[in-house]
């Protein structure tokens, strides 16, 4: 999966790095437990119908762009809402703010209550998770990561004992059956593919991997997947996405592991959480720079 950055891009909309951002209108976000986000968007001035506008980084085309009405609310500000029911596909979507009919304006990040994200557990009954977390750029402008996956295997307890790593997690939108395994893939061979027995209960399930055997084939991350059905259908990627946390890569870090390797000198291992929120494990020369 591409990585994708989380500095503001040129767009017809205006470089984010150009605008007056003391000057933006700003908004705040409210996002509820069901995937659904509510913006309160204070004046940004001028006539006609307002809109809050969300245009995915590197869209193909401005056929992508949703557009939210923007009506009246409380102390004079404007109100959207972008309903879990209303698909955002993934990837990051800068923020805007466009009345009649002008050039949009970026609008800059105001108060997050992203309380009901914190330890979400959704149903799993539409068979997809769709996740909108709002956050502040580099710039300072507001944006907004979605991701939207069908079905999806959510990352929770990882424990690191020796060389083993114990990766616990729950599927959503599919039935785990006898037939189900992990495996991870080394990503510059993803043919070379190493397996792992699951125990599961009902949704829940847990594996353990040995970072020293992923080791035996050189430095290089090894992304991770779960195959509930086995190998007749396609493996889900495992990521932990059900938090208020956008990218976790320089939150969550866990330990390496220092191996000596006959082959390839010390190398030190562990899990890690791509710029995407998807766990992988990297091997890598040890006391190597952080990439």
């Amino acid at each position: 999966m591409t990585a994708l950055a989380t500095s503001d891009a040129s767009s017809p909309c205006g470089s984010g790095a150009d605008q007056d951002v003391a000057a933006a209108p700003r908004a705040d976000c409210i996002a509820d437990s069901a995937g659904g986000l509510t913006f309160d968007v204070t004046d940004p001035g001028g006539e006609g119908a307002a809109y809050l506008l969300l245009r995915r980084r590197d869209a193909a085309s401005a056929d992508e762009d949703v557009r939210l009405p923007l009506s009246p609310a409380a102390d004079g500000r404007l109100r959207a809402a972008l309903p879990s029911s209303v698909e955002l596909a993934e990837g990051r979507w800068n923020a805007y703010a466009e009345v009649g009919g002008g050039t949009p304006r970026r609008l800059a990040p105001g108060v997050n209550d992203l309380r009901s994200l914190v330890d979400r557990a959704p149903s799993g009954a539409r068979g997809h998770i769709a996740v909108r977390i709002p956050y502040a750029t580099k710039q300072g402008n507001l944006s907004v990561r979605s991701w939207l996956r069908a079905p999806h295997a959510e990352i929770g307890e990882l424990r690191i004992a020796d060389t083993e790593v114990t990766v616990q997690g729950r599927v959503y939108g599919v039935a785990l059956t006898g037939a189900a395994y992990a495996e991870a893939s080394r990503r510059a061979e993803p043919e070379r593919i190493e397996r792992y027995e699951l125990s599961a209960d009902g949704a829940e399930f847990s594996f353990a991997l040995r970072c020293d055997v992923l080791a035996d084939s050189g430095p290089g991350p090894w992304d991770l997947w779960l195959r509930p059905v086995g190998q007749s259908e396609p493996p889900i990627r495992l990521a932990r996405l059900l938090d208020d946390i956008p990218d976790k890569k320089q939150i969550f870090t866990y330990p390496a592991v220092r191996l000596d390797t006959a082959a390839h000198g010390p190398l030190e291992a562990g899990p890690y959480y791509t710029n995407d929120n998807d766990l992988s494990v990297r091997i890598r020369e040890a006391n190597a720079i952080e990439d």
